[in-house]
């Protein structure tokens, strides 16, 4: 299995740009809850602590903890949250919605930042450089690392609400159209969390 890895972070650290934060989000799908996003921006040091990481997707959720606590409590980490809500979702739009939140993560890291590394194909409104690598989740260290942080922070995000809404079963499928979470939406109807926008909804 190939594994993200530091090329992208080491060409821009070799052209003396020394602060590199990576960007991912978590929740561009779902039919409920906010898209969250993550900036991290790793030193070299890191390197040996977070051996095994990947693209949150391809860990478990017991391997997205461990790493997640490890990413969120080093010196040599620092990390930032966007969160944009699901009215906002639906006035904006989920693309836009998605950007806006990469933005406020970068504010959120609490350091300047020389350079961006997104994952996907686009960019978001700022005046630092950045670089959009279409499944940079599965190749580059800290989008792999921001992939995890903005994940987790969601399905903790969608685990409270399950509390407040517990007919929709948020805590099992974090909002996602599953077929369970579907028939639910037709038993009960929307509740206020639901993205009014998305046409299956």
């Amino acid at each position: 299995m190939k594994y993200p890895n530091f090329e992208e972070e080491r060409k821009l650290w070799k052209r003396r740009i020394a602060s590199v934060a990576g960007l991912d989000e978590a929740g561009r799908g779902p039919l409920a809850g906010p898209v969250v996003a993550a900036a991290v921006c790793l030193k070299p040091d890191a390197i040996k602590i977070l051996k095994g990481i990947n693209d949150s997707k391809k860990l478990s959720e017991k391997n997205r903890e461990y790493f997640y606590k490890i990413l969120t409590n080093n010196k040599n980490i620092k990390w930032g949250i966007g969160i944009v809500s699901e009215k906002v979702i639906d006035k904006i739009n989920i693309l836009e919605a998605t950007k806006l939140a990469m933005l406020k993560a970068v504010k959120d890291l609490g350091c300047d930042v020389d350079f961006l590394l997104l994952d996907g194909n686009f960019k978001i409104k700022s005046e630092i450089l950045q670089r959009s690598i279409i499944k940079g989740d599965q190749k580059v260290f800290s989008i792999s690392a921001a992939s995890i942080i903005a994940k987790v922070t969601r399905d903790k995000i969608m685990e409270k609400y399950d509390k407040k809404y517990p007919q929709y079963g948020f805590k099992k499928h974090k909002g996602y159209p599953t077929k369970f979470h579907r028939e639910k939406i037709k038993e009960f109807g929307l509740c206020g969390i639901h993205r009014k926008s998305f046409s299956w909804v």
